[in-house]
């Protein structure tokens, strides 16, 4: 089988990425080890981001760092034994999280976040998936007036730098918006902005829906088995090679299975994370996705149930799940809404594909011909898939790129 493009990984990426190739004619196959949109892009907390500004740094503060040593909170964990093989990473990530650097990098990473929920916008109207949006933003409740008041004012900055909207809450207002809460909460700010998806799942195979209406094919192979062919590329899959002249990986923690044999070092690190179905005790509902700001968990009202996510653990990607944080989230989060049973038959655990700078790799690849690269979006590959596809299929198809990509190009990681 030849095609113009073959697209590696059938996450959200994936899929934004092939879908956009063949709005603009290219003839695309996507392949994937499994199913589209059942590795990393299953489990999210469901948001598109648009007050995402601002990538999630490594604490700068010694005091704060010294109680993540202690291994005991919910919103990170990590694995004593994988440390030494993440410090490259580690230290990387904390020297860009340094304020200054973090400050320019938000503004190179501001543009993309700033057309997240435009873009997702044209797809879902396209693939008829808006029974799966809710428009009506997230909110955060804070236990102490300390907390609550350091993000108000990150809240007012962020207005005042990128336009975004919010709205404070007090305890009056936050009990009208989630009256099923416990009072131990003060007040929360709502993000006014973002929209949330209902089913991150089902909004990936809308879109794959979509991409295969416009004659693209989605056929399970073997990524690694990438290699050189004439002038082009081919893989092995279930159906046989499938050869084509241009080639995007987007293959999200696992792409430097790929890139490295290519020769290309990409400091990339993961992020897993977990997430539970519950039901609801009797008549309880959730009306928002909220999160319990000082706890680092997120509670979300999904199709599926009530969906709770953790933060991010530190480990080898491949490692069994270890879902500590799941077990000591749910212990805090029964104590604020009423969860009855778990709706799994066990925790489901992602891998976030992290580089050290918290910018995504969006571009060609700059020492072979007619291959691209889409991966490296940590927290906020949902947000960010329909924008970096455009990007991507703008750039293959020799169009101006509608926002500038030399801030997320390849070349910035040295070989």
């Amino acid at each position: 089988m030849s095609a113009d493009v073959i697209v590696l990984g059938a996450g959200i990426i994936g899929v934004s990425t092939a879908l956009h190739l063949a709005r603009r004619g290219k003839s695309v196959v996507l392949i994937d080890r499994r199913g589209p949109g059942e590795e990393t892009s299953f489990g999210n907390a469901g948001l598109i981001q648009r007050e995402g500004v601002v990538p999630y740094g490594f604490p700068q503060e010694w005091n704060l760092i010294l109680r993540y040593g202690f291994n005991n909170r919910i919103d990170a964990h990590y694995h004593a034994r994988a440390l030494p093989k993440l410090v490259p990473f580690l230290s990387s990530y904390w020297w860009n999280s340094n304020k200054a650097r973090h400050e320019a990098i938000a503004k190179a990473y501001a543009p993309l976040i700033e057309h997240s929920v435009s873009e997702h916008d044209v797809l879902i109207k396209a693939a008829g998936a808006e029974d799966l949006i809710r428009k009506d933003g997230w909110l955060e409740a804070f236990r102490s007036e300390a907390a609550r008041d350091k993000e108000y004012a990150e809240a007012e900055r962020l207005s005042r730098d990128y336009g975004i909207r919010f709205r404070k809450l007090d305890q009056q207002a936050l009990a009208t918006e989630e009256p099923h809460l416990k009072d131990v909460f003060i007040g929360g700010l709502k993000w006014e902005d973002p929209w949330s998806v209902k089913d991150p799942h089902g909004l990936t195979m809308a879109y794959l829906r979509y991409f295969e209406s416009l004659g693209g094919r989605f056929i399970k192979g073997d990524a690694k088995s990438l290699r050189q062919h004439g002038a082009g590329w081919q893989v092995q899959t279930e159906t046989g090679p499938v050869e084509a002249g241009e080639l995007v990986v987007a293959l999200g923690p696992w792409s430097d299975e790929v890139t490295a044999p290519l020769g290309y070092r990409f400091l990339l690190g993961v992020k897993r994370g977990y997430h539970m179905h519950y039901a609801p005790q009797g008549n309880a509902v959730l009306n928002n996705w909220t999160m319990d700001k000082e706890r680092g968990y997120f509670l979300a009202p999904m199709s599926k149930g009530i969906r709770l996510t953790t933060g991010a653990e530190f480990a080898d990607r491949d490692a069994p799940k270890t879902p500590v944080q799941l077990a000591r989230a749910e212990a805090v989060a029964r104590t604020i809404f009423p969860l009855a049973e778990r709706l799994d038959a066990e925790p489901w655990m992602g891998a976030r594909p992290c580089t050290p700078d918290m910018m995504p790799v969006i571009g060609r690849a700059p020492r072979h011909k007619g291959l691209w690269f889409a991966f490296g979006h940590a927290h906020h590959g949902l947000t960010l898939g329909p924008v970096t596809g455009r990007l991507i299929a703008e750039a293959m198809c020799g169009e101006k790129p509608f926002l500038d990509i030399t801030a997320w190009r390849p070349e910035r990681f040295k070989a």
